[in-house]
């Protein structure tokens, strides 16, 4: 089992995230956690909006702490080409992207403007 250094997590108000990548998606995936991914970029306006209202709300990071959620944070900011890809895949040309999955199921798409209710829904 690969552990991923603790060094890297950071935490937003209680929300412990972890760079994404594909590898360390397929990982969390294999381990049956449910994995919330966002992809966000520093020029991105609706995602900072996104951040402050939402993600970055206490009830967020214990609804995600109760049902131990991971959290992989894309940053596009400087146009990551493995990153683009992704986003392509899904059908995006750039930011925000929000993904869910629920273990053993597809990646939900989640709407492009966030709610603190939305997301606490997620670990229901």
């Amino acid at each position: 089992e690969v552990q991923a250094d603790p060094a890297l997590a950071t935490t937003k108000n209680g929300l412990k995230s972890e760079p994404f990548s594909e590898a360390r998606l397929a990982a969390l995936q294999q381990e049956g956690r449910p994995v919330f991914v966002y992809f966000t970029a520093d020029w991105c306006v609706t995602c900072k909006v996104n951040e402050k209202g939402a993600l970055e709300r206490p009830q967020v990071a214990e609804a995600f702490a109760s049902k131990q959620i991971a959290v992989l944070v894309g940053d596009w900011t400087r146009g990551d080409a493995a990153i683009g890809r992704f986003l392509e895949k899904h059908g995006r040309s750039g930011v925000p992207l929000y993904l869910y999955y629920a273990p053993g199921k597809p990646a939900e798409i989640l709407p492009q403007v966030l709610t603190t209710s939305r997301l606490v829904s997620l670990a229901s």
